[in-house]
């Protein structure tokens, strides 16, 4: 290669890999710039363009086009004087409807309102309503709300999703009427057509892996893709868009090779365009939104490179789809599939690329299973991401499989479903394969349960990332047998101790509910479970996975107030994912005989590591918010009063019995409402601060604002969840509580001030 060209080689390597890290740079910043300054940065970057500085002149132009973009699907969020309101909106469906338990959930898009702005796209559930089609234009009356995700420790970041799909605001559907039938809506007519088909069950399967809708499919089958790790092969991801071109890359190749392709026709430049045909066609399929249009720009660079560029080597297609995709998008940054799928193509272009000899197809193929699972462990502990021990295993066989196996008929037979018997015989084959499949997986998921790391500190983080890329090198280099230990560091970190007479307490952001966790050095105890409301399970989908994330391995007591669903709703899901010593509730006889709760016992009192637990209930309460099991924590001399939903009236016997003392953190009774937080009780205890647990405009009012201008009038902290997420405290400190929303991210609101 002229030196010439490898010194132009070089520039345009370095000056591709400045625009990346500025495109990337938007994930990490806790604020985006002034207006003023955005304008400022593309000026100096030309500046400094013609000199030895061009990488800085590349990194600020990534820079301020990712913070123009995320300011732009900021500024087209709903306007917080709209939140809560309910407006006539008109719009068409997009994508494809989702329907469960008497509710559709879809986006809506090109929306307008003659009664103010509203963002141009938006998600919303239509409770008890009427079907919705894909395509279908209607006009709706929408509660609004700006988009706001349950926010809590290690969770999945719902507000940075729903930025990354530019969906500028949530809503509820009241009432509303069809304008104008579906146009165009083939996705969603070939979604219906799969439904109606004989799959041996599993046309719900089926409609993942061909239309890459994932709706169809049961919690018991995504927990056993997760469990398995085989998550990305039932949902098209750019796996199955890669395989499909590869598949016909290799069908073009093989009958070059044997002399069977046209000689007139080079096969290289047909190989690759059909290829790249076949990557465009399974992604309209799929409905190309986000992912898939990653996929297809990734794959065409790669044919693009194997077609004229090959001499530069196997980074620069990546490099070059890096800056593509996020000069295309940059908000894909904010979401994990990014990043774990250009970290597992970079993780085989390291160890495949500077190997000395070739390894056999089966060598190449066991090894590229382990190397992902090594070289993803980081990156899967960063984001939050449970970790399938069994995953590597599984995949060896699974993914040839599906992609061998499944995807062929399912495919053809999808776009044969016109013509008699053979479009439905193929896919009643494939749908007996995917079942059996599913079979396989549960059996193991079943021995082997993913593993929900916890959360750990950086340093920690960064010796296991230092020990996956040693891990990576190849045999023989030195110090290359320190990467097990380091990267075992992440399975087995170090756990802090908490000092005895020390609480920490974790108000979890569960919406309309309560859920408090509360540990001292060597004990853990669960206040109330969380919400159920029909199919959707706080207890399964919030409360079991932070507790996991937070390091609970058991509870040694779960007390449950009292048996309402927005309390004890998410009590089955916990007992079920833990080992629980011990059940307690004010109301036993309400919940589940499997749990075996026992009744409060008013006045039981016992000490943990230093810190004092007392119950109380009162003996003549009538309904069940009253039979609330009331709970005190002390340590240190700071007290906690856990409430439950008690109300007024059970707040003067609550006065006369031994827990109507000082009190410094107040659990709001009942979320706040109208009947409780008496300026009796408030006298009386004299709270310093109060938990407010609640969901964002509730139904219900909560909390009411008689009530927040009591707390207000006393002087007292306001913890709302609903605005401020999880909220986190150590009894016994006498320090503030930290909330999870003050953690800032450019895409989450700051909570109001409080005083």
């Amino acid at each position: 290669m002229p030196r010439e060209w490898t010194l132009k080689d070089g520039l345009m390597r370095t000056g591709m890999m400045a625009l990346a890290l500025g495109l990337l740079a938007l994930r990490f910043l806790p604020a985006l710039p002034p207006v003023g300054l955005l304008l400022l940065l593309p000026v100096v970057a030309l500046m400094l363009l013609p000199f030895k500085t061009y990488p800085l002149a590349f990194f600020l132009f990534g820079l301020s086009w990712a913070c123009v973009q995320a300011q732009w699907a900021l500024d087209d969020r709903l306007s917080p004087g709209l939140d809560g309101e309910t407006r006539w909106v008109e719009g068409r469906v997009v994508g494809l409807p989702q329907s469960s338990e008497a509710v559709v959930r879809f986006e809506l898009a090109n929306a307008r309102s003659r009664h103010g702005t509203v963002p141009q796209l938006m998600r919303l559930a239509w409770y008890d309503g009427p079907p919705v089609n894909s395509g279908e234009r209607w006009r709706l009356a929408i509660k609004l709300k700006r988009p706001a995700g349950l926010l809590n420790p290690h969770a999945f970041d719902y507000d940075a999703w729903l930025l990354a799909q530019r969906i500028g605001a949530t809503g509820t559907v009241k009432t509303g009427e069809r304008l104008a039938e579906a146009r165009w809506a083939w996705r969603d007519g070939i979604r219906q057509r799969l439904q109606t088909v004989d799959a041996q069950g599993r046309a719900g399967a089926l409609a993942a892996l061909v239309l890459g809708d994932g709706a169809g499919l049961s919690r018991e089958d995504w927990q056993v893709l997760q469990d398995t790790g085989t998550v990305h092969l039932l949902v098209i991801s750019g796996q199955h868009i890669g395989l499909l071109a590869g598949l016909v890359y290799l069908l073009v190749a093989g009958l070059a090779r044997y002399g069977l392709w046209p000689s007139r026709l080079p096969w290289l430049p047909w190989a690759c365009g059909l290829a790249f045909m076949a990557a465009l066609g399974y992604g309209l399929l799929a409905g190309f939104e986000v992912p898939v249009r990653r996929a297809c720009l990734m794959i065409g660079l790669v044919l693009l490179w194997r077609l004229r560029f090959r001499h530069l080597g196997a980074w620069w297609p990546l490099l070059l789809a890096l800056n593509g995709v996020l000069l295309l998008d940059p908000l894909a940054s904010l979401q994990p599939g990014f990043w774990l799928s250009f970290a597992a193509v970079a993780v085989l272009i390291f160890t495949f690329g500077g190997r000395l000899g070739p390894w056999r197809w089966w060598q190449t193929w066991t090894r590229a299973q382990w190397l992902i699972a090594i070289g993803l462990c980081p990156m899967l502990l960063v984001l939050g991401l449970p970790i399938s021990i069994s995953g590597p295993l599984v995949n060896l066989l699974a993914v040839p499989w599906i992609s061998l196996v499944v995807l062929p008929p399912a495919l053809v037979g999808t776009l044969l479903l016109a013509v008699p018997y053979v479009g439905e015989g193929l896919l009643w084959l494939a749908g007996g394969l995917i079942d059996g499949l599913f079979r396989g997986l549960a059996l193991i998921a079943g021995q082997v349960p993913a593993w929900v790391p916890i959360a750990i500190p950086l340093w920690v983080w960064a010796f296991g990332m230092v020990g996956a890329f040693l891990l990576l090198l190849p045999r023989g280099v030195p110090m290359r047998s320190l990467g097990w230990p380091m990267l075992l560091l992440l399975v087995f970190p170090p756990r802090p101790l908490l000092p005895e007479g020390i609480a920490d307490i974790w108000q979890l952001d569960v919406g309309q509910g309560l859920a408090v966790l509360v540990r001292t050095r060597e004990h853990t105890l669960l206040y109330d479970t969380g919400p159920r409301f029909g199919d959707f399970d706080l207890g399964e989908r919030v409360v079991l996975p932070t507790l996991r994330k937070l390091g609970v391995k058991h509870l040694d007591l779960m007390l449950i107030s009292h048996a309402d669903a927005d309390h004890a709703g998410g009590a089955r899901a916990v007992a079920n994912g833990l080992a629980v010593n011990r059940v307690v509730s004010g109301d036993p006889l309400a919940l589940p005989t499997e749990l075996q709760a026992e009744a409060c016992e008013s006045g039981r009192q016992w000490t943990w590591d230093g810190v004092t637990f007392q119950l109380w209930q009162w003996p003549l309460a009538g309904d069940s918010n009253q039979k609330s099991c009331v709970l005190q924590i002390e340590a240190n001399g700071e007290r906690l009063l856990l409430t439950g939903d008690i109300d007024t009236t059970t707040e003067r016997v609550l006065l006369d019995s031994p827990l109507a003392v000082p009190t410094d953190w107040l659990q709001a009774p009942h979320h706040g409402s109208r009947s409780s937080s008496s300026m009796a009780l408030l006298n009386g205890l004299q709270p310093k601060a109060v938990l407010i647990s609640r969901g964002q405009g509730n139904s219900f009012g909560h909390p009411h604002p008689t009530v927040m201008a009591r707390y207000r009038k006393l002087g007292m902290a306001i913890y709302d969840s609903a605005e401020q997420g999880a909220i986190h405290l150590q009894l016994g400190r006498f320090e503030a509580a930290r909330s999870m929303r003050l953690e800032r991210r450019f895409w989450r609101d700051l909570p109001p001030v409080n005083k």
